[in-house]
């Protein structure tokens, strides 16, 4: 890689905080010291009080920045589900999201650095304008912070619209179509396991240039395993891996 290359930071980010009471899922505890971002479930998808307040005080230790990952009020379909709900709820959901997640990270000392949509409400935000705009208004309301989302996405033109951080990411654990958005996990090889595959993935995404993080699914098969092979060939590429918030 050139001078350019090697001189950008990398974030590399994943969800966690998605357990709920005894049913637990991903491993938080081996998964986070890989990361230097962690999209924290706000408790409408998953993850209830206690498991997010343990989630961000583990990342304060680690010096993890926190993202609110906010979703649909939908715990029984996990978030994966669209709900046509309307701006005026969906922005005062993401709000409530974003209110209760940065009390309990400021009572580990840590903050909301930034705002991550979940599940099907970041699918649906890359098109569809009007919820896109909702998520925006909930943001500035709540104080500005940066936006990570699709690259190309209606929700990064909005935010970026409205005078809002923005940040593009790319997915090393999902497998990409022809058109350039992932595949649905619904199909074979939707999402990757091998720690090899990837890797070479994350690094191919950063060397196209168009990515400013890159994602691991907290609920993928080994998802430690797959997070510290990708900050291993991100080091061996010579490339720093640093938070963008």
């Amino acid at each position: 890689m050139d001078g350019s290359d090697e001189a950008r930071p990398v974030d590399l980010n994943a969800d966690v905080g998605e357990s709920f009471g005894r049913w637990e899922l991903g491993d938080d505890e081996r998964l986070l010291p890989h990361l230097t971002s962690a999209n924290v479930a706000c408790g409408f998808h998953a993850g209830d009080p206690a498991t997010l307040r343990r989630t961000v005080a583990v990342a304060a230790r680690l010096g993890v920045s926190v993202g609110a990952q906010v979703g649909y009020n939908d715990l029984a379909g996990f978030g994966r589900r669209f709900i046509d709900v309307s701006p005026e709820d969906l922005a005062a959901d993401v709000l409530y999201q974003l209110g209760a997640l940065d009390a309990l990270a400021r009572a580990a000392g840590s903050k909301v650095a930034y705002l991550k949509p979940h599940g099907a409400l970041y699918h649906a935000v890359t098109t569809h304008p009007e919820q896109a705009d909702a998520v925006v208004a909930a943001v500035l309301d709540f104080g500005r912070v940066p936006i990570l989302g699709f690259p190309g996405s209606v929700l990064l033109e909005r935010a970026a619209a409205a005078g809002l951080p923005v940040v593009a990411e790319g997915f090393a654990d999902r497998a990409y179509g022809s058109d350039g958005r992932l595949v649905p996990r619904s199909e074979p090889g939707a999402v990757l396991t091998s720690p090899r595959q990837v890797a070479e993935q994350a690094l191919a995404l950063v060397e196209a240039g168009e990515v400013a993080s890159l994602c691991i699914h907290g609920d993928s098969p080994g998802a430690p395993a797959l997070a510290a092979a990708v900050r291993a060939a991100l080091a061996e590429a010579g490339l720093t891996v640093a938070p963008f918030a």
